[in-house]
């Protein structure tokens, strides 16, 4: 019979809200056993079976307690050839097959991770990895769906051959695994190369494809310490490049690449600071009960800053304080995280900050309590980077305006959670945060079907739904493989312009003299300088601004004024003045196709058909303002959810030689049909057609500074674009050499490379594209939000 006298009646476990005994751990045997049949030594996974050549150096996998767990072998140089021929072969087999075969192995593999559940969860454990196996088999379900309707719903999309994973050890296993199964399922051949302590884990999911009928070579693991990643990843048989975990060693690895080639996407979700927003409308209990769960008992890769309005910021104190008596320290990892933590709290105090703590810190050792940080500045570093531990940091607000200002305020944008009974203050809210995905009155929610895309430093791609599929597909001219050049990255754009006045000409000659738009305002070059346009002949045309750094940053300066409320303007709005400019352009087409004409040295034919292209374009891109939708993708899970595209800001634009008309027309239609701010560098050999578009672009319906057009040097112009913040995305057509220095100098920047050379295919980008590269262009000016709120 139950004691009556004992506290943990209903009535008080509802007025705590405390935690009931946490579950025993298991022994992990099936993990241990898998481990024992490999004798505790795991190599790379190549060709369909685990390898483990001679003379390696290997590294140690340890448990939560310090104990080996197995070694793990360091491939080298030979292994990754190996790895890199089968792959290539294992793709020409895997493409060919039909998307019905490819489904099936994906979900053969659903059916084996039911199968063998408990050995992936111990495995993921005992790596301290944390991986769960029904989120895996959801994970396998959704993309054997995608693999199955791949030609049906991308028909014009192709597969970029071998994909390289790179994962730290710091990314949980589910995120690894949100590369691969896509990856997989659109047809490409992958080489994963996982951290030390993600090995186990993959190499257990590798060997479970083998067993589902996966053909030998299309799923390949290399093993290794860090430098294993680049050799990887610089291997001539790779096609593109996707890393998952911290942003450090992210930014090393874009460097890394830079000029061999390859295109490289980060998912930076590791350290990445959320902000857990509390309004004065929330249901506190529930706010804080999810808190508690957020911060000090569930395990993700993020980090939570709480946001609370000062209405309900006491309440939420005393709640807080309340719900933290009695709990015990959490553990750390090691002594180095320790430390980290020490010094935080430190700072936050001599910053006078209080600490709520559910007891004393221990004077050693690898645990600490959990501990909440009040009256803390948003500029305390516990604030702008808080420690990987139990440490909350927890500020107020006043209005509903300054709770989004703090939620803006981290230069991370993964994730947010927002507490509100106010569905019109959430959907607002949702809208202004900028992160990748929000969740309305809870936290954490992970689901493939939701797209969510990377903001400012948590990454450059999108990951989720069927947007995450074209990061691993591709529809226009690749960038051709090469090896980096010896460039001094420090002195690439300083050079003195190359343009001078050619010998025995009159310079007084010249009448026309041409200037470039900054920000709405027509006008000289900042530093006063110009140089000579030339005809195809020689003959000198005209003079042109000489533009730099200060008209970049005028430029961007008047950009970021304006480009928030042409984001906000409807799309018909946006569809409205994108007409008018087509009209515009159609009322000096004749002018337009002299200026043509005269400038590259084409027929006046070519030249009049280049701009009725041109105004067909822009009709095209204005007739897509509003066709280009988000959707509501459908859960699992009782809720509603909402994925939409957005504006990615300022995108600078260097344009290329051929059509100078009309690729500037393509590009200004992609970007601001979007609500995006667009800086363009003219072609720096055809200019003028770029510079007596100015006025067409003035008697049209474009806001002022929603469009600059910056004429001069093509180096220096993308030298100052590469190393402006404010500028999200750069788009380039150019030298080989450009393509590496904006790799190496921009590795955050969502970049969109082209080594510009004059061959057909090229020409055909602009004049006959394809409705998948409209597509592709369309994507690389957007990115998605996906907003999650629960019903039940």
């Amino acid at each position: 019979m139950a004691d009556r006298s004992s506290s943990h009646t209903v009535y008080n476990i509802f007025q705590s809200m405390e935690f009931g005994p946490s579950a025993q751990s298991p022994a992990a045997s099936a993990a241990r056993s898998w481990l024992e049949q490999h004798t505790h030594s795991l190599g790379p996974f190549i060709d369909g079976k685990f390898m483990r050549p001679d003379k390696r150096q290997t590294l140690t996998v340890s448990d939560s307690k310090g104990q080996k767990l197995c070694s793990i072998v360091c491939a080298e140089d030979e292994d990754i050839l190996s790895c890199a021929s089968s792959s290539t072969a294992g793709f020409k087999v895997w493409k060919e097959l039909s998307d019905n075969h490819r489904a099936k192995f994906l979900l053969r593999l659903a059916s084996a991770l039911q199968k063998y559940s408990q050995c992936v969860c111990e495995v993921c454990d005992l790596c301290q990895t944390p991986g769960s196996a029904p989120a895996l088999v959801r994970l396998a379900q959704y993309y054997a769906d995608w693999a199955q309707l791949r030609h049906t719903l991308l028909p014009e999309w192709n597969p970029r051959g071998v994909v390289a994973v790179v994962v730290s050890d710091d990314v949980f296993f589910y995120s690894m695994w949100l590369k691969i199964l896509p990856a997989l399922a659109v047809g490409n051949a992958v080489i994963v190369v996982p951290g030390v302590k993600m090995a186990p884990p993959t190499l257990l999911l590798a060997q479970l494809l083998m067993e589902a009928g996966l053909p030998a070579g299309v799923l390949n693991v290399v093993t290794g310490s860090g430098s294993v990643r680049v050799r990887v990843a610089q291997n001539s048989q790779i096609s593109y490049v996707t890393y998952s975990g911290n942003k450090q060693d992210g930014e090393l690895l874009v460097k890394e690449m830079a000029g061999w080639g390859v295109p490289v996407s980060l998912s930076l979700s590791v350290c990445s600071v959320c902000p857990f927003i509390i309004f004065e409308t929330a249901d506190v209990d529930s706010a804080v009960d999810a808190l508690m769960d957020a911060a000090f008992k569930n395990s993700t890769e993020w980090r939570w800053v709480v946001c609370v309005q000062e209405a309900v910021y006491d309440t939420v104190v005393e709640k807080l304080k309340f719900r933290m008596t009695g709990m015990k320290c959490v553990g750390l990892g090691d002594v180095c995280v320790r430390g980290q933590v020490d010094a935080a709290v430190r700072d936050a105090k001599q910053q006078g900050a209080m600490l709520i703590q559910s007891c004393p810190p221990p004077s050693s050792g690898c645990v600490y309590p959990p501990t909440v940080v009040c009256n803390v500045a948003p500029s305390c570093s516990s604030v702008v980077s808080p420690p990987p531990g139990p440490v909350l940091p927890l500020l107020s607000f006043r209005s509903n305006a300054e709770g989004v200002a703090l939620g803006n305020w981290r230069p991370h944008g993964q994730a947010a959670s927002i507490w509100t009974e106010d569905l019109t203050l959430a959907l607002e809210t949702a809208k202004s945060l900028c992160v990748g995905l929000v969740c309305v009155n809870t936290h954490s929610v992970t689901d493939p079907s939701l797209p969510q895309s990377g903001r400012r430093e948590s990454g450059t791609c999108t990951d989720g739904g069927r947007e995450g599929l074209y990061q691993f597909l591709s529809a226009s001219v690749a960038l051709p493989r090469s090896e980096p050049v010896s460039l001094d990255y420090t002195k690439f754009g300083t050079a003195a312009s190359g343009f001078l006045v050619p010998e025995g000409s009159d310079p007084s000659s010249v009448s026309r003299s041409c200037t470039h738009l900054v920000g709405g305002k027509v006008c000289k070059a900042d530093s006063g300088c110009s140089r000579v346009v030339q005809a195809p002949g020689g003959a000198v045309l005209a003079h042109c601004p000489d533009g730099g750094r200060k008209d970049v940053r005028n430029a961007v300066d008047a950009a970021l004024k304006v480009q928030p409320g042409w984001m906000k303007k409807s799309p018909a709005a946006r569809a409205l003045a994108l007409h008018s400019l087509a009209g515009s352009l159609d009322k000096r087409r004749q002018d337009m196709a002299a200026s043509i004409h005269n400038q590259t040295g084409v027929s006046m034919e070519e030249a009049a058909q280049e701009v009725e292209l041109s105004v067909s374009r822009l009709s095209d891109w204005a007739a897509r303002c509003d066709k280009q939708n988000g959707h509501v993708p459908l859960l699992p899970q009782t809720g509603s959810a909402l994925s939409t595209p957005e504006a990615l800001g300022v995108v600078g634009v260097v344009l290329p030689d051929s059509k100078p008309l009309l690729s500037m027309v393509s590009v200004l239609g992609a970007t601001v049909s979007m609500g995006n701010a667009v800086i363009m560098v003219p072609s720096e050999k055809f200019p003028l057609p770029a510079l007596d578009f100015i006025p067409v672009l003035q008697a049209s319906d474009v806001p002022v500074g929603v469009v600059s057009v910056i004429s001069g040097g093509k180096d220096q112009l993308t030298q100052a674009l590469a190393n402006h913040n404010e500028v999200q995305a750069v788009w380039y057509w150019g030298s080989a050499k450009g393509c590496q220095f904006l790799q190496h100098c921009s590795p955050l920047k969502r970049l969109w490379l082209h080594c510009e050379e004059e061959d057909e295919n090229r020409r055909k980008f602009w004049t006959k594209p394809s409705s998948s590269m409209q597509e592709e262009m369309w994507r690389e000016c957007v990115v998605w939000k996906s907003v999650w709120i629960p019903t039940a």
